[in-house]
């Protein structure tokens, strides 16, 4: 597995990166534990080192499984990537972020206990706390890095002033935030920023949630998957989408490659500041997922991806109406 560096002050991780939340029953259906923890063993084993986590997945249960997947694994191995501060309810419901900094110390501490380590590689608020300066949060986070708890400062799904905001106070080495080729929004103006500030990128749902992995068929959704609430995902949206999917397959198969490589190649295509990171719940996902890390796409395959799927041609947001007003981009 190659290697990239996020941003100018960040680790050195795996051209692809794992995100574990889909191994967690109540995202995307039932899950295994034991496929689960499989696919995080055969993801280090193929070279690829970061794992991103949150707190809130499945309410502490996905760093619980981390941790058993990591037990014996050398610490210096992988990286892990956790985010905090997302507020659930019992029975279900997101209510709010809390980014104080008492705040980030305690879910820190927490988070190393459920993960099994002494120290988090990469800590970062899953939201913006409309409430709380971001200021505040990095100042927080900075001072578990003098302290030896955290090794990098992370961002997740925030705008270009608050990541200068945040650089202002100290180096951040990656903004995670959803990127692909039906979700483009960071193009205007968060890639320009990052770049500028020498900020990487893990770009999550490169799949979009597997709508363009190929794989996807409509009404596919099982019971517990919450993709049925997603705009995307629903009415007459799902099939214009399914329909600019079956556009890009025929651009994999001329290429050689599955749809779903395609998709995640075009990400990695886009620089290498950026970490796609792979959401496979199973051996056989992340098996398909690995070559995408060396799939070389030439000026001519770019430019036939973008007739397949031109930027804004997807239909409907990526979130329902009440999370898009909390993901804080525009800040």
């Amino acid at each position: 597995m190659r290697k990239r560096t996020l941003g100018q002050t960040g680790p050195a991780v795996g051209a692809l990166g794992l995100g574990a939340m889909g191994m967690t029953s109540g995202v995307y259906g039932i899950s295994d534990r034991a496929e689960s923890i499989a696919t995080v063993h055969a993801a280090l084993d193929a070279g690829l080192t970061l794992i991103d986590t949150g707190d809130h997945y499945g309410a502490g249960h996905n760093e619980m499984l981390l941790a058993e997947a990591l037990r014996g694994r050398p610490r210096e191995s992988y990286l892990l990537s956790v985010k905090f501060g997302a507020l659930l309810a019992p029975g279900g419901g997101f209510l709010g972020q809390d980014s104080r900094p008492a705040a980030v110390k305690n879910f820190l501490i927490h988070s190393m206990t459920r993960l099994g380590v002494d120290y988090v590689d990469i800590f970062r608020p899953a939201r913006l706390d409309p409430d709380v300066p971001i200021e505040d949060t990095v100042g927080a986070i900075k001072e578990m890095i003098e302290a030896g708890y955290v090794r990098h400062v992370g961002l997740s799904e925030v705008g270009a002033k608050t990541i200068r905001r945040a650089c202002a106070v100290h180096p951040v080495a990656d903004l995670q935030i959803e990127y692909s080729l039906i979700s483009r929004g960071v193009e205007a103006d968060v890639l320009p920023t990052l770049r500028e500030l020498g900020v990487g990128m893990t770009a999550y749902g490169v799949l979009s949630r597997g709508l363009i992995s190929g794989h996807w068929k409509n009404a596919a959704a099982q019971p517990g998957d919450n993709r049925s609430r997603m705009p995307r995902f629903s009415g007459d949206n799902v099939e214009h989408n399914l329909a600019l999917v079956e556009a890009l397959r025929r651009v994999a198969e001329a290429k050689g490659c599955t749809v779903a490589q395609l998709a995640i190649a075009w990400v990695a295509a886009q620089g290498d500041d950026i970490i796609p990171l792979v959401g496979a719940r199973t051996r056989n996902r992340l098996k398909e997922a690995l070559p995408a890390a060396h799939l070389t796409l030439s000026a001519d395959d770019l430019a036939e991806i973008e007739k397949a799927v031109p930027a804004g041609s997807a239909h409907g947001d990526r979130y329902p109406a009440a999370m898009m007003a909390n993901l804080g981009a525009g800040n």
